[in-house]
């Protein structure tokens, strides 16, 4: 088994003439929850795209599962089915015909099928496991674009469960989701991590939430400020240096 999951270094992305990440080196290893934290602007989305061979980079490299990425995002088939992606936002147009047992196959069926495909037995055994793993059995037949926004989180883990996987990436993961409902999609989250053996890495400006259930963070604007643990990356004299003089964490309550 591969120890380390993602092996960044010296990675610089461009988004036109602007330099949005700068030389950024980090390293996740098997099994750990790792934060991405900065202000709005400081490249965290534009990290992210890269790492999942979204946007190319100018310079540096990308190693997942201890293969190297090619320069337009290539990877092997093995290596990308085990990698997942939560958005921050999942927009599905009114009443369309899905459901969400559907939508969860999806997670399931080869990557750029054209055809509806059953997959037989297997796939919908593991379409069920899934559900029952996130909570969500009794959604499998709702319409997935009349779910709230606490379970359309929940079927989107359900997506990415579906399969064996190895990294999670989120973007924002508890954006729209009020605070008990956040305490919610976390809890899940936590034992998922612990019996799937997920790798995760989250963006999030919920540093509250962030000292609670990540085991490291990684501090960005444009370039990486810091990185370790919460107590040491998030200690106002670190919060200064990546956000600047003056800033005020917005502190949410959660449930006790």
């Amino acid at each position: 088994m591969v120890k380390m999951v993602l092996d960044v270094s010296g990675l610089t992305v461009r988004r036109d003439a602007v330099i949005a990440v700068d030389n950024v080196s980090f390293s996740l290893e098997s099994e750990t929850d790792t934060a991405l934290v900065g202000p709005n602007g400081a490249g965290k989305s534009t990290l992210v795209q890269a790492l999942l061979g979204i946007l190319p980079p100018s310079a540096g490299s990308i190693r997942v599962l201890g293969h190297a990425m090619g320069p337009q995002g290539q990877l092997p088939r093995s290596v990308r089915e085990q990698v997942a992606y939560v958005p921050q936002s999942f927009a599905v147009r009114n009443r369309c015909p899905l459901t969400v047992g559907d939508f969860v196959g999806l997670g399931w069926d080869p990557p750029g099928l054209r055809l509806p495909w059953t997959g037989g037995e297997r796939r919908r055994s593991a379409v069920a496991h899934a559900l029952r793993q996130t909570h969500a059995t009794n959604l499998a037949d709702r319409l997935i674009s009349d779910l709230s926004g606490g379970q359309t989180k929940r079927v989107l883990l359900a997506f990415c469960l579906v399969r064996p996987r190895r990294l999670l990436v989120l973007d924002e993961a508890q954006a729209g989701l009020d605070s008990q409902s956040a305490e919610q999609f976390y809890d899940l989250l936590f034992e998922l991590r612990r019996s799937e053996g997920w790798t995760i890495l989250q963006i999030s400006h919920d540093l509250d939430m962030v000292r609670r259930t990540s085991d490291r963070v990684l501090c960005l604007n444009r370039s990486l400020r810091c990185s370790g643990p919460p107590d040491h990356a998030l200690s106002a004299a670190q919060l200064e240096e990546v956000y600047g003089r003056g800033f005020v964490p917005y502190h949410h309550r959660h449930a006790p």
